[in-house]
């Protein structure tokens, strides 16, 4: 789909923040696709990555529309730079209202005879104990301010096996992750849901499938389409806006229906098609 266009300004005089918003040249990956959204709907963004020349096409998208943001590099799987973000943040905004646990990887072999710890660790790292950290800095801000909204970025591979041997069980455990912060913290106002991206096509995955392999993606749900990371910000947004303010704890699949027809897709056994 086209960039969507902004017209309600729903995030007018909010601060968020959004991990992983670096982006390969001039495509849109999801960490780019939210952070643009977001401050095309007036939020104040603090783009965080591991590299600056990542996080610089997403910031000059945000300025050349207008939109207020700011880059910073950092690991967040090191509770001291995910402190710096924060305070960085509170430097320049005074406060945190909205977190974006949208930093992943997908790396790791997918049998156990050819995976190390080393490798495990990494995964988990960076899908979990990213957000962790990143929501415990968070978290105190959003208190201070009356409230907040946290958004995880899971995957379908958290709710059906796809040999994914490390992948699926760090995605599963941030939608566990999401459900104990939404419990401990919604007396304090602060909602926390996740997104689940389906079959969608980043820069990532173009460099991965072939046409054919897309084609075989695009039929796997009813919808029969292919979606893109617009699709997962516009979720997103929905969720960290204020217009979701009686939703917690939820996961939101974002993925043409591809979880609803499970195997029967695998053997052609569809009858919507």
């Amino acid at each position: 789909m086209p960039k969507p266009e902004h017209y309600r300004a729903r995030l007018t005089g909010k601060v968020a923040i959004v991990t992983g918003s670096g982006s390969q040249g001039d495509g849109v990956g999801i960490g780019k696709a939210i952070a643009a959204v977001l401050a095309g709907e007036g939020a104040r963004v603090c783009l965080v990555d591991l590299s600056a020349e990542r996080l610089e096409p997403t910031r000059s998208l945000i300025a050349a529309e207008g939109g207020e943001a700011f880059s910073t590099v950092a690991d967040v799987t090191r509770a001291v730079d995910c402190e710096r973000v924060l305070a960085e943040v509170l430097a320049r905004y005074g406060g945190a209202d909205i977190l974006i646990n949208n930093v992943g990887i997908a790396a790791g072999p997918s049998r156990l005879e050819d995976l190390d710890e080393a490798a495990w660790d990494q995964v988990i790292a960076v899908n979990v104990k990213s957000a962790l950290l990143m929501s415990r800095s968070a978290i105190a801000s959003m208190r201070q301010r009356g409230g907040g909204a946290i958004v995880n970025i899971s995957s379908i591979a958290s709710l059906r096996a796809y040999g994914t041997l490390a992948y699926g069980p760090s995605k599963a455990a941030m939608n566990s992750l999401t459900a104990e912060l939404a419990l401990i913290y919604g007396p304090q106002g602060i909602r926390v849901n996740t997104v689940a991206p389906g079959h969608v096509m980043t820069p990532l995955a173009m460099g991965l499938l072939g046409e054919s392999a897309r084609e075989r993606r695009r039929k796997a749900g009813p919808l029969a389409i292919e979606g893109d990371a617009w699709d997962i910000a516009l979720a997103v947004l929905f969720l960290a806006s204020d217009e979701a303010r009686f939703i917690t704890g939820a996961m939101l699949p974002v993925d043409g229906g591809v979880i609803e027809v499970g195997s029967l897709a695998a053997y052609d056994l569809l009858t919507c098609k």
